[in-house]
């Protein structure tokens, strides 16, 4: 199970909506167990195979709650429906991304949403999830459309967003190591 290296903004795979998942097989096993030791490393809370090079319709997230309630899967073919709405607090609000490191923006998001989707073993499960999980589920599931959070911010914080992204000066298909290096 090597860690995979992490895809940062402007690789391809990253801006493109991804494949559904039709073999179950051992190489979809290998990139799941990678997928999370790569988190694990980094490290996340979720991550979603575009950001590993895979086009896969995969993400997979480890989240521990306030009341120590830990939430660990793995998402395949992932459905995402919202719900409601809540008050904004943009210093309460505030989502990262591995795949564009070292920058932190508020974004709004659905305060409840409900995963539908598969397991390693094809069985369909379904998960409602509110607070930072339900974030957690927009923000990946986002990754297998081809979107990433800063292309959801705002008018202003997303023209600081691009700014900065463009201060960075990252290669076309840029990534980093987990575990060998932090987060740039």
């Amino acid at each position: 199970m090597p860690i995979k290296p992490i895809k940062i903004t402007g690789t391809e795979v990253l801006h493109q909506q991804t494949t559904e998942v039709t073999e179950f097989d051992s190489s979809l096993e290998s990139l799941v167990a990678d997928m999370f030791l790569t988190m694990e490393k980094a490290p996340g809370v979720g991550l979603a195979a575009p950001q590993v090079g895979s086009n896969l319709s995969v993400f997979v997230y480890d989240w521990t709650d306030d009341d120590g309630v830990r939430n660990k899967g793995v998402a395949i073919n992932p459905q995402l429906e919202l719900f409601g709405t809540q008050k904004f607090d943009r210093d309460e609000h505030i989502e990262g991304c591995l795949s564009v490191p070292g920058l932190r923006y508020p974004l709004e998001r659905s305060p409840l949403a409900r995963l539908t989707a598969l397991d390693l073993h094809q069985e369909k499960f379904t998960v409602i999830a509110k607070g930072w999980l339900a974030r957690i589920f927009q923000h990946e599931y986002d990754h297998l459309q081809g979107v990433l959070y800063v292309d959801r911010l705002t008018d202003s914080d997303k023209a600081e967003a691009l700014a900065e992204i463009e201060e960075q000066a990252w290669e076309p298909e840029s990534s980093w190591l987990p575990g060998e290096y932090e987060e740039p």
